[in-house]
């Protein structure tokens, strides 16, 4: 049942990181839930010592869904550097 909620909670993560950096458009389904899953482990990473705050996409808590959400944040800004500078170079 954890899976299932990593999913749901990765993907809505995903989503509304992606409506913050302005990529909803370019970005289906399955990768919200990439971007969102991937985005809860580096917002673990980044927050984590800097607050002492964790959360996990595993099970439903408001926490988790913020971490995830700055992590994907930050995933997408990582990102679309690499492709700006892809496209100039």
């Amino acid at each position: 049942m954890g899976w299932i909620v990593a999913l749901v909670v990765g993907g809505v993560a995903g989503w509304l990181a992606s409506l913050v950096m302005n990529r909803d458009a370019s970005m289906g389904i399955f990768w919200n839930i990439v971007v969102g899953c991937v985005g809860s482990v580096i917002g673990n990473m980044i927050v984590g010592p800097l607050l002492g705050i964790t959360g996990s996409v595993q099970e439903f808590s408001l926490t988790g869904l913020v971490v995830a959400v700055v992590g994907a944040v930050v995933l997408l800004g990582i990102l679309n550097l690499i492709q700006r500078g892809r496209v100039q170079g």
